[in-house]
């Protein structure tokens, strides 16, 4: 049994490690404010989620639960981060229009004026 549990852990941190490093990847080469935005949030909070049930494998049952903690956290904080931090890009500038697909927020703010 406990070699069953080295390999799921040991391979869940390998794979979060691999999604953090993809993430800081997209962060380095990814040309856009938001296209960067998106490589520092979404793939780096799956990566960490998935190196925290690696660990919480390998721990008490208390430390586990602190851990959980910790990705309770992490799933509520960064998405409102990011959201937070892409309005004001969005608002002070720094994104160009020219690039965006759909625009949805310029409508919102028109509304809203």
């Amino acid at each position: 049994m406990t070699l069953l549990v080295d390999v799921v852990s040991g391979t869940l941190l390998i794979a979060g490690a691999l999604q953090c490093l993809l993430g800081a990847i997209g962060l380095v080469r990814l040309p856009s404010l938001l296209g960067r935005l998106q490589a520092a949030t979404k793939p780096q909070t799956l990566g960490l989620l998935l190196i925290l049930a690696g660990a919480a494998l390998r721990v008490p049952l208390e430390s586990a639960a602190t851990l959980v903690l910790v990705a309770v956290f992490q799933l509520i904080t960064a998405p409102v981060l990011s959201e937070l931090v892409g309005r004001s890009a969005y608002r002070s500038g720094a994104v160009r229009p020219e690039i965006l697909v759909a625009d949805e927020l310029a409508d919102r703010l028109r509304a809203d004026d």
